[in-house]
């Protein structure tokens, strides 16, 4: 039975994903901040296989480190998908609260790198490493620098550990925008029911899973981009 860590699975991609993986027999490991939101979604997925649900904060040292041993040994797939926006609506550089803009770099940033190191000794050769970016990374969009500079800093250091375990699979992974809670949060005031669902981007995502891709960053094809 493969087995996955995923992160932040209590709703939006992490759960559309966790879903999939479940409906293929998948053992799942998961984690989200909210407990109830969590628990529910282990109920649905314990339907279809074998699931442990730890609530808690991947910020949190001791959390990652009981993740990584709920999952046991020869873990097939990590994904960093738990991440924060900061403050809603996004500020201007010139003005963001650094106490702030630190818990970003700690939960988008420091928290996947933990993650990675703790897990490092039970993935087996070849899993996968899938850490979850955005276009902000790599665009220079204003007030967008405290999550964008968060996500590129992930970026780099996907490609670093690609460079130092080629007998692992790194993928920076940018879904594009979709109809999420986060996405809302960071658009308050616009109606963003035009948005692909989390569960339209899973296929894409499963794609680069089920095939050898190299290690690398990849951007999700939206179902309007395939003919979907």
């Amino acid at each position: 039975m493969p087995n996955a860590i995923i992160t932040g699975a209590s709703r939006g991609l992490g759960l559309a994903l966790a879903r999939a993986l479940a409906a293929d027999g998948w053992r799942l490991t998961l984690d989200a901040r909210t407990a109830a939101d969590l628990e529910r979604a282990a109920r649905e997925l314990g339907r279809l296989t074998e699931v442990v649900a730890l609530p808690g904060d991947v910020a949190d040292a001791a959390h990652r480190r009981a993740l990584v041993a709920a999952a046991g040994k020869d873990i097939n797939l990590l994904v960093n998908n738990a991440s924060v926006l900061g403050p809603s609506p996004q500020p201007a550089l010139a003005e963001y609260p650094l106490d702030v803009l630190e818990r970003v770099y700690r939960v988008n940033v420091l928290a996947p790198l933990g993650l990675i190191q703790t897990a490092l000794p039970r993935l087996r050769l070849g899993a996968a490493i899938v850490n979850v970016t955005s276009d902000a990374a790599v665009e220079d969009y204003p007030g967008w620098g405290g999550y964008g500079s968060s996500k590129a800093a992930l970026d780099q250091l996907t490609a670093t550990l690609a460079a130092e375990h080629p007998g692992l699979r790194f993928y920076a992974v940018d879904p594009g925008d979709m109809r999420t809670r986060m996405h809302q949060e960071a658009f308050p005031d616009q109606d963003i029911s035009d948005r692909p669902l989390p569960e339209a981007i899973v296929p894409g995502l499963l794609e680069l899973l089920r095939q050898p891709h190299p290690s690398g960053r990849y951007r999700v094809p939206h179902p309007a981009e395939v003919g979907a």
